[in-house]
């Protein structure tokens, strides 16, 4: 039976979806990578909230989404921008969320690093008037709770400190005063600005050989305290130069959902290893692909996460910071939560085509369990917006 599925100029065309269930058996962490999937949280759907109240979170199905990617070897990046950051999550919804992740991390047995950043901070109508010593103490606050709760943290670009920071120098500032104090080794996240407009010019420079000369300063001057960079870049030969020029013993994890496969992949000189979006809706079959690997094929690695890639430049197109829509629609298609809401009503930004385009790409890829259930739930949505079959 086929569904009729609306394009971009909205007319509609006939689909027909696949019947085979996919079945990816859970499995052991990986050996040759380290591999994070930074992961959505779901929304309470019976909460009365407006789209700029405080985050209403359902708990439970949040942390089963993350016990399902533990299942799978997977590591869980926590309360970072996949998690709306920013973008409708607030910041004491995020330090619960970090409280409950790590301890249900702790019980699983499974690996998890957390977002750092400055996000109490209120933006006033002025933007952000912070100094530096404003902004390394929000940092310590989130650094602390995270350190407390057991996990790893991921150092993230902090708004505030973008409208701040005045030169290179306050950037080395901050961030040395913050690994210094540091207990354990961190990852240091660079987010270019297709994800957050507001970080435009991070690092102290718009110039990407500047800001990296930068980044990289950072870093050599703090080896030991920095256990990886994250780069989001979209910039694969930008990604593969950092990587080079990283102090030995400081991994690159890659944080390209354009070009990913062939960053962990990697080539005679090293690879990448990943902190990915995409691996949220991927997450079963890019286990997979990474223990193909882990024996190494890498050709048979290439082969099952090739084919992913166009369904990830979708999700992730222009403009890239509204993906997380694309992300939890994929999760409600594939049975891991009941209903399509997200938190701050992000469920409107991307179109019922764009919706639509990505349901046809997850189920060539055979990325739902349940076929049927998929195609149900993708009808459902169809007649919210009038679409007759």
């Amino acid at each position: 039976m086929t569904i009729r599925l609306p394009g971009p100029g909205g007319a509609l065309r006939a689909y027909e979806p696949r019947s085979e269930p996919s079945v990816r058996a859970p499995g052991a962490p990986f050996t040759s990578r380290t591999v994070f999937s930074a992961a959505h949280v779901v929304a309470d759907p019976y909460a009365d909230v407006s789209p700029d109240a405080p985050a209403a979170v359902d708990w439970d199905a949040t942390l089963a989404f993350r016990r399902h990617l533990w299942s799978h070897g997977l590591g869980v990046a926590e309360a970072m921008d996949t998690a709306q950051r920013g973008m409708g999550l607030d910041w004491p919804a995020a330090a619960e969320l970090i409280r409950r992740s790590a301890a249900e991390a702790k019980a699983a047995g499974g690996l998890i690093a957390c977002g750092v950043g400055t996000d109490q901070l209120p933006v006033t109508a002025s933007g952000h008037p912070y100094g530096l010593a404003g902004i390394r103490a929000a940092y310590e606050e989130q650094l602390a709770l995270v350190e407390e709760s057991g996990a790893q943290a991921v150092l993230m670009a902090s708004r505030a400190l973008a409208a701040a920071a005045r030169s290179p120098e306050d950037y080395l500032e901050v961030y040395g005063h913050l690994l210094r104090q540091a207990s354990e080794p961190v990852v240091l996240h660079w987010l270019g600005p297709m994800f957050d407009p507001a970080l435009e010019g991070y690092w102290g420079a718009t110039d990407l050989d500047a800001a990296t000369h930068t980044f990289l300063d950072v870093i050599a001057a703090h080896p030991d305290k920095v256990d990886g960079v994250k780069v989001s870049l979209l910039d694969a030969r930008r990604e593969v130069d950092i990587r080079r020029r990283l102090p030995r013993g400081v991994r690159c994890y890659t944080g390209d959902d354009f070009h990913y496969p062939e960053l962990i992949a990697g080539d005679e000189q090293g690879f990448s290893h990943a902190l990915l979006g995409v691996f949220d809706p991927l997450g079963p079959l890019a286990a997979e692909a990474v223990r193909l690997l882990d024996t190494g094929d890498t050709r048979g690695f290439r082969d099952l996460l090739d084919p992913t890639v166009v369904l990830s430049r979708h999700l992730f197109q222009a403009p890239t910071r509204f993906y997380k829509t694309g992300v939890v629609f994929l999760a409600w298609l594939a049975g891991h939560q009941a209903h399509f809401t997200m938190v701050g009503g992000l469920q409107s930004a991307r179109s019922l085509p764009h919706l639509a385009r990505a349901y046809e790409l997850a189920d060539g890829l055979g990325l739902f369990p349940d076929p049927k259930l998929a195609e149900e739930r993708m009808r459902t949505l169809l007649g919210v917006y009038g679409v007759e079959q």
